[in-house]
C-alpha cells in the first residue's frame, strides 16, 4: 500500500515552472529515491510534501488523504519529518535538547498545566528526555549527548538531524541529501543506519541524494526528473539502463 502518492504535482513560481506534473509512489516500508541533476526540482518536491510549499495543481496525498493546504507543523504531526540539504540544528543547543525538540509535536502539556499542573509538565519532560536519549543510543551519539552541536564532528551532526526527526515519531521520513559532506566510510555507515531506521522504527524512507553509488545500492525504487519533468521510474539496474537518464546526468554526443 502507497504511504505517499504524488499525483500530477505542478510548482510555478510566476512564470517559471520549476516542478512539472511529477508522479511518485512510495509504499510503506519501503527505501526509495527521487534524484536527478543540479536544479532537476527536487527540493522543490520535497518542499510541497513538507507543506513548506502549495503545489499550483496537482495533489499529494499521505496515508490515503490529500496534504495540499496543509500547514508544516500539521504535516509533521501527521507523521512525515524530514531533513534538510544544510543541516539546521540548534547549534548553541546540546545534543540531547535537539533531539528533544523533536517531540514538541507530540506533548500535550499546555500552559494551562505549566501553571497549574507542573509536575505533570515535569513528567512529560522526563519522558521526552529518555526516548531522546534512545534515539541518541540508536544512533550512537549517546556518549556526546551534554555537548552543543555544533561541537560534535560533522557526519555525527548529519546523524543527530536524522534523530530529531525521529523524534517526531514519522512515518514517512524524507532526507534531503544526506550524505552530503560524508566521507567513504559515513557513507558506508549511513546506508547501514537508513536500513537500520527502516526496520526498526517501521517507516518509509524517500532521499534525495547526489551520491549515485548510495542510491543504487540502498534504493528500491528510483524516480528520476530532470528539469522539473520526471523522465524514468523504476529499480537501480532499470534506471542505470534507462537512456533518458543517461543523456540527463551526461549529455548527448555531438554526433547523435
Amino acid at each position: 500500500m502507497a504511504i505517499l502518492e504524488l499525483k500530477d504535482v505542478t510548482k510555478k513560481f510566476g512564470g517559471l515552472t520549476a516542478v512539472d506534473g511529477v508522479n511518485l509512489k512510495v509504499e510503506e516500508n519501503q527505501i526509495c529515491a527521487l534524484i536527478g541533476p543540479n536544479g532537476a526540482g527536487k527540493t522543490t518536491v520535497f518542499n510541497m510534501i513538507t507543506g513548506a510549499y502549495q503545489v499550483t495543481s496537482g495533489d499529494v496525498v499521505f496515508n490515503s488523504e490529500s496534504i495540499c493546504g496543509k500547514k508544516p507543523h500539521q504535516i509533521v504531526e501527521k507523521g512525515i519529518a524530514r531533513t534538510f540539504q544544510n543541516i539546521r540544528l540548534f547549534k548553541s543547543a546540546t545534543v540531547l535538547e535537539n533531539v528533544m525538540t523533536g517531540f514538541h509535536c507530540k506533548t500535550k502539556t499546555g500552559m494551562f498545566n505549566v501553571i497549574f499542573n507542573y509536575r505533570k509538565c515535569m513528567q512529560e519532560e522526563a519522558e521526552c528526555r529518555e526516548k531522546a536519549l534512545e534515539i541518541l543510543r540508536f544512533l550512537g551519539l549517546e556518549d556526546v549527548k551534554n555537548l552543543e552541536a555544533r561541537n560534535i564532528p560533522y557526519g555525527h551532526q548529519r546523524l543527530l538531524e536524522i534523530g530529531r526527526a525521529l523524534a517526531t515519531s514519522p512515518k514517512l521520513l524524507l532526507l534531503d541529501e544526506p550524505a552530503a559532506g560524508m566521507n567513504s566510510q559515513e557513507k558506508k555507515e549511513l546506508v547501514n543506519t537508513i536500513r537500520k531506521i527502516r526496520d526498526t522504527y517501521h517507516l518509509a524512507v524517500l532521499l534525495v541524494e547526489h551520491d549515485m553509488e548510495l542510491v543504487m545500492g540502498i534504493s528500491e525504487n528510483i524516480t528520476v526528473i530532470n528539469f522539473g519533468r520526471p523522465i524514468a521510474c523504476g529499480t537501480a539496474e532499470e534506471i542505470q539502463s534507462n537512456n533518458d537518464v543517461i543523456e540527463a546526468y551526461l549529455g548527448r554526443s555531438d554526433d547523435e
